[in-house]
């Protein structure tokens, strides 16, 4: 018997298992599409409308400003002139009182001493009395020398209870400062005066004594 007739003969039909694995393969594809294509459930749906929606901030108006009241201004009061008052001046009299002179010393010489008037108090207003003093040799200053001044100074010295100036006030100058400052500077520093007297008692009182720069002419 020959090799041919003892080959077996299979049938012509398909693998069962390639079939039924491929079946289910497509059945589980259609069951994925299907439920891709289904609709969204409403929870879901309505979470993305809510993740869509836009925040708006509302701006509120500014506050309006509060009225200003109005301010009444009152009017000053009218000023009240008062009458003037004049203050009655008291004018002084004065009498001539001694002149105290001197003339311009030479070289070689002895200062000039003046001489001293002995005058009794006379009807003065109260506060300036005439009173006798005793004055140092007054000194010529050079710088009035050379610049050939003279003037008489007129000052009001004020006279302690011990018949010491304590003050002297230039009530009428001479023409020049460089005089009317040395009158007044050996007036206070070596003149003595005797105190004005009231009730018997000593007073301070003011005197008023002139004192006269004088160039001898050559």
């Amino acid at each position: 018997m020959s090799s041919a007739s003892l080959a077996v003969v299979r049938p012509a039909h398909p693998d069962m298992v390639r079939v039924v694995a491929l079946s289910a393969a497509i059945a589980l594809n259609l069951a994925a599409l299907l439920f891709a294509m289904r609709p969204l459930a409403p929870q879901f749906a309505a979470a993305l409308e809510s993740a869509r929606v836009e925040t708006v901030r509302i701006i509120q108006p500014p506050p309006k400003p509060l009225p200003v009241p109005d301010i009444v201004l009152k009017p000053l009061p009218k000023p009240v002139h008062m009458p003037p008052v004049h203050a009655p001046v008291h004018v002084e009299q004065h009498t001539a009182p001694p002149v105290v002179t001197t003339t311009e010393p030479s070289q070689n010489s002895e200062p000039v001493v003046p001489t001293v008037p002995t005058v009794t108090p006379p009807s003065t207003l109260p506060g300036i009395v005439s009173l006798a003093y005793r004055a140092s040799p007054l000194r010529f200053p050079a710088q009035a020398i050379r610049m050939h001044m003279k003037g008489t100074v007129l000052l009001r010295v004020l006279v302690d209870e011990n018949g010491k100036p304590v003050d002297v006030v230039i009530e009428q100058s001479s023409g020049y400062p460089l005089l009317d400052k040395s009158a007044r500077e050996q007036v206070l520093a070596g003149w003595s005066f005797q105190p004005a007297t009231t009730d018997g008692h000593a007073v301070k009182a003011w005197a008023r004594v002139p004192v006269n720069f004088a160039l001898q002419e050559l």
